[in-house]
């Protein structure tokens, strides 16, 4: 088997570690090339038919749409993190090519975040810092100071984060809501909401986990954010575009809301100086939640590498590939 992975300057070091090649080496005749970004797409596209995997993921080229017409010996694209989009073409899998994502990797580390965020909005603990700081001791508002048992937890979207993020929260007791369209079935102690204004007037805290679609854009309208109670909290792992930032920044700096926030608008950047760094009611991680880097082990095998390593192992024995993007899929893998 040869794989290929084409870098737009150099590989993600993240992605391949010195593990992950050698294991990848394990499997075949694996090729990293680099300055993917200096080959026009005829040179690249003539590269990569000669290889039976191409390997995708953080800081790669784009995969040239011409494949899906000559892909010479290319039958699989392993795409190794979770958004594709602007990488791999749709045409190469209405042509009928394998293409997979990271499916259930960051299913974990980003629940683990999500859950980080909505304890210290709970907990008010972006508040006691920033009273500390100031020479202060308490918070403004204690009263607002809770507590996860009871809690009406309404949660945006119940895929593989969302049903990560339910297994989390499971032991402290929530009252669990969830809207999700394309969900068949719930679990018994989940109490399914018909609509998402449905969801907002039942619940006191939302987790979004929802992917972003045309659909979900800007779905998170003031109308919505009224709905919650004063001292309400929003915890976003997912997309900023899910939200109507403008709307949920004016909730913010009226101090009425609370919120823990990995994601934001405009590519998750904020102005130099925005006020909303000094805001005593909101947390924001810098869409790091999904980062797993310490301790540090080189030798470590991230969920991804998992994924990668079981699914190219499937390849190579000719049985069926998990994760593997339809259309549909690969509309929702944002």
């Amino acid at each position: 088997m040869k794989l290929l992975h084409l870098a737009r300057h150099q590989p993600n070091p993240r992605l391949f570690t010195a593990r992950f090649r050698r294991e990848l080496s394990a499997l075949g005749n694996f090729r990293l090339h680099e300055d993917g970004d200096g080959m026009d797409e005829a040179a690249r596209a003539k590269l990569v038919r000669d290889f039976d995997v191409l390997l995708t993921g953080w800081d790669s080229v784009r995969v040239p749409v011409m494949l899906a017409q000559t892909p010479g010996s290319l039958r699989y694209v392993c795409h190794l993190t979770g958004s594709i989009s602007g990488i791999v073409p749709v045409d190469l899998i209405r042509a009928g090519l394998n293409v997979t994502n990271w499916g259930d990797a960051p299913g974990y580390p980003v629940a683990e975040g999500a859950l980080a965020l909505l304890l210290a909005c709970l907990k008010q603990f972006p508040d006691h810092l920033i009273t500390k700081r100031n020479g202060g001791w308490r918070p403004e508002k204690p009263d607002w100071i809770g507590s996860m048992r009871d809690l009406r937890l309404g949660l945006y979207g119940y895929g593989v984060i969302g049903r990560a993020f339910h297994d989390l929260c499971r032991p402290l007791q929530p009252r669990l809501t969830v809207y999700d369209p394309f969900a068949p079935s719930l679990p018994s102690d989940i109490r399914r909401a018909d609509s998402l204004r449905e969801l907002f007037a039942h619940s006191d805290a939302i987790a979004i986990h929802a992917a972003l679609t045309p659909d979900t854009r800007f779905s998170i309208t003031r109308e919505m954010l009224a709905l919650l109670p004063d001292g309400g909290i929003i915890v976003n792992t997912a997309r900023g575009d899910i939200v109507d930032q403008d709307a949920m920044f004016a909730e913010l700096a009226s101090g009425r809301l609370r919120a823990g926030l990995d994601v934001l608008a405009e590519n998750n950047q904020l102005p130099a100086g925005h006020p909303a760094t000094q805001w005593p009611n909101l947390l924001m991680s810098g869409h790091l939640t999904h980062y797993a880097n310490w301790p540090d082990n080189p030798e470590r095998l991230e969920p991804w590498h998992e994924v990668a390593l079981d699914n190219l192992r499937r390849f190579q024995r000719g049985d069926p590939l998990r994760f593997v993007l339809t259309e549909e899929r690969l509309a929702r893998s944002t």
